[in-house]
């Protein structure tokens, strides 16, 4: 492709207004255009790295004996009633109606309808296992979205689904598209790490993500600095310290003026926060909730709305709180009734706690579980902070920012049983189809790979994924030797199969170096009148800060090693 053809604009500067450097950078390098909020375009360069990651994904998916199909895009609404999930999507979840009044939708994943179509096949155990996947359009209408192509409301991903007769079956299913996501990111050139995850809103009883490590991250990954242990903040555990355990004592009103928070409450009284109990309130749908903490901890609150079965969950306002008679910055679960009380753990790592007398102005001390209140759910509840203690070991957990690139499930049967997808066994009897589903978010690949190789001149591509593998910078191109030998290299690389892009643009040396810098292909050729007294050419790989000048003739021949290397 000649550059002078190309259906693209870079940017001298890249807008200011963007929060990740992908962003950035795929608007400056001409990639996207921005539809509208959450919604891009991908122009040719990026489409052309994108249809490259769709192919390493078929190639590994299918070399784990997964098989691609494609599925339809507006989806009977009743469906996603059927299991459930019409209720937990919420407001995230597109939905529209025909012409004729029949509700649909534009499905966020496709655990639904896969299932549905599943169902329609499937006779008999001797028709399992397999494993099903496609490539397309989802929707997800994200109250903010972020970060260029990290978060959107419209996203290309690949969604594959395991079917089995067994748990044991799913394990090993499991592991193949783990192996398969560890190739894929692999051959793609980006450097992931395995965590446990959350199943959200999909559901199951283990997942893992596989997470891009960057500053500019959304998620925070917690990670022991000395075993292999590794969980996403919402999923992540550590060892709660124990509190040195004193002889009870009785409840006691202790006047605390004007204290309504924690430090306020450890300053006035001279205690530590451990030694402290902290209510926070929330409204799950309709439902009012009392959440308890150790003081010197932080409520998760993914962790909390799992407890409660999922879910909306959000922070109850003031006048909800007043309504049950309750003080903000003096209230705890002391005497309280009607209310559901959910409590971590760590309240029964200590004891003699101060807390709230649900009177303004007091607080009590000589607090004690069960003895003086009991939690309907005692779990953890406990958000995962810096330095904290590692679960498997002694070493010391640390956070870190990543942006989630894929994510793996295991469902069971939570889809099958209430769907009714069903086999019959060996011996005839119907039982559920044990289900695992997969995603990757294509997208995100070319985006991550550039939040992860970047620098202060624009994107460097791997090249597995990039738009083309060698930029042919022609300067003096009014040169007519100089434009001769650039078309006569440009046709060879492209007959020996390399994909070329020349810059025969009437630009300045300075403009070509910098968009090709911006666009970050691999290598960049240089054919100059310079080059040509000398006859020979300047190579730079895309990552090195000088290049070097070979013979003319030798051009397509170091191109091609070096690509190969």
């Amino acid at each position: 492709m000649k550059l002078s053809r190309l259906f693209v604009r870079t940017l001298r500067d890249g807008p200011s207004d963007t929060e990740l450097i992908s962003h950035k950078l795929l608007l400056q390098a001409g990639m996207v255009h921005q539809v509208s909020s959450g919604v891009y375009s991908y122009l040719p360069l990026a489409w052309r790295s994108l249809r490259k990651i769709e192919q390493i994904i078929r190639e590994e998916m299918d070399n784990s004996g997964a098989q691609e199909v494609k599925l339809g895009l507006l989806q009977p609404r009743e469906i996603w009633q059927k299991s459930g999930r019409d209720e937990i999507y919420g407001p995230d979840m597109i939905r529209l109606q025909d012409r004729r009044g029949r509700q649909l939708v534009l499905p966020p994943t496709n655990e639904e309808l896969m299932t549905e179509t599943v169902k329609s096949v499937i006779q008999s155990y001797r028709d399992l296992p397999f494993n099903l996947y496609h490539i397309q359009t989802k929707f997800r209408d994200e109250p903010r979205p972020r970060g260029g192509l990290i978060r959107v409301r419209e996203f290309d991903m690949m969604d594959a689904y395991s079917f089995d007769m067994d748990t044991e079956g799913l394990d090993l299913s499991y592991d193949l598209m783990i192996n398969a996501y560890v190739n894929i990111f692999k051959r793609c050139g980006i450097e992931t790490v395995i965590v446990e995850a959350d199943s959200g809103a999909i559901g199951g009883k283990d997942s893992k993500e596989f997470i891009l490590l960057s500053d500019s991250g959304e998620d925070t990954i917690v990670m022991c600095d000395y075993c292999s242990y590794a969980a996403n903040g919402e999923k992540s555990e550590f060892t709660k310290l124990s509190v040195r355990s004193e002889p009870l004592i009785s409840q006691k009103e202790v006047p605390t003026p004007g204290v309504k928070t924690i430090p306020q409450l450890c300053e006035y009284l001279s205690v530590s926060p451990e030694k402290t109990l902290k209510s926070v309130f929330y409204k799950s749908g309709r439902e009012f909730v009392i959440a308890v903490i150790r003081g010197d901890l932080e409520i998760n609150e993914v962790k909390l709305k799992n407890s409660i079965g999922g879910g909306d969950l959000r922070l109850a306002t003031r006048e909800e709180v007043a309504e049950q008679g309750l003080i903000s910055g003096s209230a705890s679960p002391v005497g309280v009734e009607g209310i559901k009380v959910i409590a971590d753990d760590s309240i029964n790592l200590g004891n003699n706690f101060l807390a709230g007398a649900n009177k303004e102005g007091y607080h009590l001390s000589g607090i004690n579980h069960p003895r003086d209140f009991q939690a309907e759910i005692l779990t953890d509840i406990a958000l995962v902070e810096d330095g904290f203690r590692c679960p498997n070991c002694a070493g010391t957990l640390h956070t870190r920012r990543g942006i989630e690139i894929g994510h793996v499930f295991k469902l069971g049967t939570r889809y099958s049983e209430s769907m009714e997808a069903m086999f019959p066994d060996q011996e005839g009897n119907l039982q559920p189809i044990v289900m695992g589903c997969y995603g990757i978010g294509v997208g995100r690949i070319l985006a991550g790979a550039i939040e992860q190789h970047a620098d202060d001149r624009g994107i460097i591509f791997p090249k597995a994924i990039s738009p083309y593998e060698v930029i042919l910078t022609s300067l003096n191109t009014d040169n007519i030797e100089v434009m001769e030998a650039s078309e006569k290299m440009y046709a060879e690389m492209s007959q020996a199969g390399i994909e070329v892009l020349w810059d025969n643009r009437q630009e300045s040396a300075g403009v070509k170096f910098n968009d090709a810098d911006l666009l970050g292909m691999p290598l960049r050729v240089v054919v100059s009148s310079r080059n040509m007294e000398n006859n020979v050419v300047e190579i730079k790989i895309r990552n090195e800060q000088q290049g070097y000048t070979i013979p003319i003739q030798n051009c397509n021949e170091e191109v091609a090693r070096l690509l190969e290397k």
